[in-house]
């Protein structure tokens, strides 16, 4: 017999499993929103992470002076060697 009722549970699982997981779903979401109070408050829409980043970049900018730049020689001094004069002497 328990071969048989296997065989007819194994067959029509998914006649039976999804008005059960239907059942249980509604019954959990009313539940949920019983809990929760019937009048959600409206949520603040958040700025996206780029949105966020255009903003602090902006902030930055306004309180730096522009007219004060690096020349170009004091930035050359800085630059990395190139990888093909690494192994090189240098000339003094």
């Amino acid at each position: 017999m328990w071969p048989v009722f296997w065989t007819v549970v194994r067959t029509y699982a998914p006649y039976v499993t999804f008005p059960v997981a239907f059942v249980v779903g509604a019954v959990g979401y009313h539940l949920e929103w019983f809990i929760r109070g019937k009048d959600p408050q409206p949520m603040e829409e958040e700025k996206s992470i780029s949105e966020r980043r255009e903003d602090r970049k902006l902030d930055e900018l306004l309180g730096k002076d522009h007219t004060q730049v690096v020349s170009l020689k004091d930035k050359l001094e800085f630059a990395p060697k190139a990888v093909l004069n690494r192994n090189r002497p240098e000339k003094n």
